[in-house]
């Protein structure tokens, strides 16, 4: 019971929001009391926190399988946003900022552990694009990485990108666009564009 209570509660709590979300409505949805509900978690912030890094924990071992299956660098990328956009599913930043309003040590704790695992991911598909003759051999890693970090979150932001101008989706299949093209060979360039054409394609 306790896990289909946290996999409710993660996926309401992503499609809502942290705030919006009540344990009233997590235990109609799932048809028990909520005294149910408090003998596996003490209080709504106890939830909160169990469905956030369960979510986490989930996107980082499908960011591993996409990792370990040899991908170029530059479709890496692409498959690593359609993970974490299959599984966050709302394209609102409501959750995000709800988290950082609301629950504003959870939130720190969480984009440590985001930072962490990130910066090492991105680090090894810059050094690999180079290897591979993708990305310039000129680029600072350092500093690149960095600012792909950096970017991705300030995506998120709401004064910065209101909903109601650009969904996530965008933004972000915009922003990563926007970080190969300032950092791919020649080469590199025509992967990018072969792949960006592949998906329009298929979107057609």
């Amino acid at each position: 019971m306790r896990e289909i209570i946290l996999n409710k509660s993660a996926e309401m709590f992503l499609h809502y929001g942290f705030k919006s979300v009540t344990m009233d409505e997590i235990a109609a949805q799932l048809g028990i009391s909520k005294k149910t509900i408090y003998q596996h978690y003490r209080n709504k912030t106890e939830l909160v926190e169990a469905s956030v890094f369960y979510v986490f924990e989930t996107i980082c071992s499908e960011i591993d399988r996409v990792c370990g299956q040899d991908k170029s660098p530059i479709r890496e990328l692409y498959e690593i946003k359609k993970v974490v956009r299959e599984h966050l599913k709302n394209e609102s930043s409501s959750p995000y900022n709800q988290l950082k309003k609301f629950y504003p040590k959870l939130f720190t704790q969480l984009i440590q552990k985001q930072y962490n695992v990130m910066i090492e991911s991105v680090t090894e598909n810059l050094h690999r694009g180079i290897a591979m003759g993708l990305f310039r051999d000129d680029i600072d890693v350092f500093f690149i990485s960095r600012i792909y970090i950096s970017g991705m979150n300030s995506i998120k932001d709401e004064e910065l990108f209101p909903n109601e101008n650009h969904s996530i989706q965008y933004l972000t299949t915009l922003f990563l666009e926007y970080h190969l093209r300032a950092i791919v060979t020649p080469k590199g360039l025509l992967e990018l564009n072969q792949f960006i054409n592949e998906e329009k394609t298929i979107q057609q």
